[in-house]
């Protein structure tokens, strides 16, 4: 694991790259109805570690990504629900912003398809890329939301359950 920098967040890693390029492309399908081989191929070809208008994307890992995007997309008639079970009743899914649904989509495939992967990193770099584009109570929710997650489809969690 990279140590943290002085500002207190860590350098991404590829796979992290990955999951942030996976979010940023669930958004674009999602507002731009882009198809997922358009979509791949774009951020495949133009976007990973490539430098676009002088910003450099990080260099990540083209599997994980895929594996991402892909899950997503074919396992979302099942991961919605999850999320919706997962969300206090005053907040439904159809309330949540395209960006805040990429991401909770996103960390619940990886929760519930990836049991490779220990919950404490998934829920962690979900947050950290929901702090990413909000600075309000979001990455919390996305916090909460994962963590609900966890408990209920692998049976643990980071902290208590305020339900």
């Amino acid at each position: 694991m990279t140590e943290p920098t002085a500002d207190g967040f860590r350098p991404a890693n590829k796979r992290g790259s990955a999951r942030l390029a996976a979010v940023q492309a669930l958004y674009q399908m999602d507002v731009a109805g882009t198809g997922l081989l358009e979509t791949t191929a774009e951020y495949e070809l133009f976007r990973l570690g490539k430098e676009i208008d002088g910003e450099l994307y990080r260099d990540a890992d083209p599997q994980w990504f895929r594996a991402i995007l892909s899950g997503v997309v074919e396992d979302q008639k099942t991961i919605d629900p999850v999320i919706r079970k997962a969300l206090t009743e005053d907040w439904p899914l159809s309330r949540l912003d395209s960006t805040l649904r990429a991401i909770l989509r996103a960390g619940v495939y990886e929760l519930t398809r990836r049991k490779d992967v220990p919950v404490a990193v998934i829920v962690s770099e979900y947050v950290d890329i929901a702090k990413a584009f909000y600075t309000e109570d979001e990455p919390k929710l996305v916090n909460a939301v994962l963590d609900r997650v966890a408990r209920r489809s692998r049976n643990e969690g980071r902290g208590k359950d305020p339900e």
